[in-house]
């Protein structure tokens, strides 16, 4: 017995040694642990460069100490200071070095600790300013959490909010105390009625931090005498309440939310004057029920500017106001017949006699540049292709620095362009995405540079686009994914039944074989603008290779009303958000199944917010095609989420009530035969519970079947709790594998 083991163990191992050329030993297997505990597929970046003004050298922490370094050779140059210095009096721990920000003059310095997240883009801490010619730490205020602490220009004070009022810290101790200041003589209080859930100065409410992506309302004029601010006035908002769960009774919290339809925080536009400790209200006008997505200093002395934008988003006016009076006028406006997508692509050239903003009038997203008359002077980039970011201007050169994905919409390349015209240069050389970072003088770039199948590469590049020197290449990372037999994800394009081109990427397993019938797993998001088909790494994740591992063609394919391919392609779906975008997974499901290695009886989908929506669109109304399903945070009825990014695509449901109803999975359960499962967090402050809710009430009116989870305390990300990803996660990979 012993004798035939052993010989058998000969054989076996001769029979590795004499592998034909290009045939490999087992290759490892992907786990869930490896994915998300020991994080061994994720990309390495280089994190913490941040630009000096000089636009040569960087900062960056290092060991314990904020460093300084020449972006062109890497040198040390010196040490600002280390982690030892930053113990304020009292204390005895440092402050978190990574936390800095530079003041203009790079002459003093603000730290945080003990940040509190509250919502997406919004936080309150504690900060701390050092100066660093006497390396003296002060507590900005003691008297409790501070938002959105930000220097003026000169760095003599520090505006920041507090109880949804704002105050300016004086930095300055040899002035004589100003009115209004507090009894410690170095900080005044500029606004009083701030108030939980009713005023809100300084900052956003919930629906301008979520839909219009910016926390901060406050900003310093470029030569620090006037202070410009938004004020919200949400009393008349309904409140949502959620419920956190731990103690013996469960704590209440109430915010407000405007959902489609409902009213809006009135928003005013104020301008403090330091010297004279005056307010001044900007006139926007007598209607209320309107948005101020954007404000912005221009550079000519007291003059701001604004967007102000009607309630059903299609129709912008570009307003300059007066700072010493606040009267406006109107240098440019525009209208469209769907809506129109606020950016941050403007730009107020320092010659006072110019700007820049980007423009889908064409068809297609574009720079332009006017005349502070709001005369147009030319339009700077033309093309079948939509501009994706704007980077900056080089006003020496007078260069615009913009991403886009000319050569095709699944690409980011970085280029420059003459403000005087002409075609644009393309500065990018690798097919992928370039998420290029310039220095504050544009001398030079830090470019991250992926594919769908290759991790990150980091560069310094030049202005010119020459790569300088190499930061980071992932080389590890793409060992490990070669000792893990990672497949390829490959793009492809199928014509819908309705003449309709979509691209699309397919990833097959490593072994494939087309004699075989293999299931397949759709991944998708396919909200307005959005893109999954990307040719950049994390598109095709290390959990779709966990599929593909288990002989599981993943697929995602980009539905009409996604973005980089025009505004038809883009905003077609207007009125009917999830109409198109179902037909067109449907579509893709049919083709797919059409295959000759695809087994049409296989076929799932996964998703999560919007995704999570078109999830059970497609398991209700493409019942036929679609049948297993994992729902994320999913919208069911589009009258439940906010009013400025559903009336953007829906207008209000007083206004397009079949728009609404015809579109809701919630309509259509009996439609459903197959399996799902559905996840929320019930702490979700984005997509609320209710949604789900509504959903199982329609499913089991309906007697349909199907699974639940549900993660207390948890937000729309639901990672809040201990292992709490990694029990989402394996949730959803066994209900996937025992379905598929």
């Amino acid at each position: 017995m012993k004798s035939r083991l052993l010989l058998s163990l000969l054989i076996a191992a001769a029979g590795l040694l004499m592998l034909p050329a290009g045939v490999q030993a087992q290759k490892k297997s992907i786990s869930l642990e490896d994915i998300f505990k020991n994080r061994k597929f994720s990309s390495r970046g280089v994190s913490g460069i941040r630009s000096m003004r000089d636009g040569i050298h960087f900062s960056q922490v290092k060991n314990d100490s904020l460093n300084v370094y020449e972006y062109e050779t890497g040198k040390y140059t010196k040490t600002v200071l280390t982690s030892k210095q930053l113990v304020p009096q009292g204390d005895s721990l440092p402050l978190p070095i990574s936390s800095y920000e530079f003041s203009d003059d790079e002459n003093k310095l603000m730290f945080s600790k003990d940040d509190e997240a509250l919502f997406r883009h919004s936080s309150k801490a504690n900060y701390f300013i050092c100066d660093l010619a006497t390396m003296k730490i002060i507590p900005l205020y003691a008297k409790g959490k501070q938002r959105l602490a930000t220097f003026s220009p000169d760095a003599s004070k520090v505006a920041f909010v507090m109880d949804n009022n704002i105050f300016i810290r004086d930095l300055d101790y040899s002035k004589p105390a100003a009115a209004g200041r507090d009894e410690d003589k170095s900080v005044r209080q500029i606004t009083a009625d701030g108030q939980i859930n009713s005023i809100i100065n300084g900052a956003t409410d919930w629906v301008y931090e979520e839909e219009f992506g910016f926390s901060k309302a406050l900003f310093w004029s470029p030569d620090g005498s006037g202070l410009a601010y938004y004020r919200f006035d949400e009393s008349k908002v309904k409140e949502y309440q959620l419920t956190y769960y731990g103690e013996l009774y469960p704590e209440q919290s109430k915010y407000k939310y405007p959902k489609a339809g409902e009213d809006n925080s009135v928003v005013g536009i104020f301008i403090y004057n330091i010297n004279t400790g005056k307010t001044t209200t900007v006139d926007i006008g007598k209607e209320t029920d309107i948005y101020i997505p954007r404000i912005k200093w221009t550079s000519a002395a007291g003059t701001l500017a604004l967007y102000r934008l009607n309630r059903r988003q299609n129709f912008l006016e570009l307003m300059l106001a007066n700072a010493s009076d606040g009267k406006t006028r109107i240098i440019l406006t525009e209208g469209n017949k769907y809506y129109i997508d606020i950016t941050d692509h403007w730009h107020f050239l320092k010659n006072g006699k110019e700007f820049l903003i980007s423009s889908e009038r064409n068809g297609f997203n574009h720079i332009y540049l006017y005349g502070i008359d709001g005369k147009l002077i030319r339009q700077i980039t033309d093309g079948s292709w939509d501009v994706a970011n704007v980077q900056g201007v080089d006003e020496n050169k007078r260069l615009v620095y913009f991403t886009a994905g000319c050569s095709s919409p699944m690409n980011r390349e970085v280029f420059s362009v003459s403000l005087e015209g002409g075609r644009p240069v393309q500065l990018s050389g690798r097919e992928g995405t370039n998420v290029p970072d310039f220095s504050t003088t544009f001398a030079y770039y830090v470019n991250r540079w992926s594919d769908i199948n290759t991790p990150p590469t980091v560069t310094i590049n030049s202005a010119e686009g020459k790569e300088v020197r190499l930061l980071q290449d992932n080389a590890k990372l793409k060992d490990v994914i070669k000792d893990y037999d990672f497949t390829k994800a490959e793009f492809f394009t199928f014509k819908t039944e309705n003449g309709i081109i979509l691209n699309a990427w397919m990833m097959k397993p490593s072994g494939f074989d087309p004699l075989r019938k293999y299931p397949v797993l759709f991944t998708l998001y396919g909200g307005p603008g959005s893109q999954t088909v990307l040719n950049s790494w994390g598109s095709a994740s290390s959990w779709n290779q966990l599929f593909a591992q288990k002989d599981i063609i993943v697929v995602s394919v980009d539905n009409r009303g996604t973005g980089a391919r025009g505004e038809e392609f883009k905003k077609c779906t207007y009125l009917q958000l999830g109409k198109f975008e179902t037909i067109d997974q449907i579509e893709a499901a049919k083709y797919l199944g059409s295959l000759p290695y695809i087994d049409k009886e296989r076929i799932g989908i996964w998703g999560w917010s919007f995704g999570g929506y078109m999830v059970l669109s497609c398991v209700t109304k493409g019942a036929d095609y679609f049948k297993t399903g994992v729902a994320v945070a999913p919208v069911t009825n589009w009258k439940y989420y906010d009013n400025i990014y559903t009336e953007r695509y829906m207008r209000t449901p007083k206004e397009n009530n079949s728009g609404y109803e015809d579109n809701s999975p919630v309509n259509f359960a009996e439609k459903f035969k197959g399996r799902l499962l559905m996840i929320h967090g019930m702490a979700d402050d984005n997509v609320h519970p209710q949604n789900s809710y509504d959903m199982i009430t329609a499913l089991v009116g309906a007697n349909k079947q199907f699974e639940m989870q549900l993660y207390p305390n948890s937000n729309h990300g639901i990672y809040s709790g201990k292992n709490t990803s990694f029990h989402l996660y394996e949730r959803m990979t066994e209900f996937i594998l025992k379905n598929l």
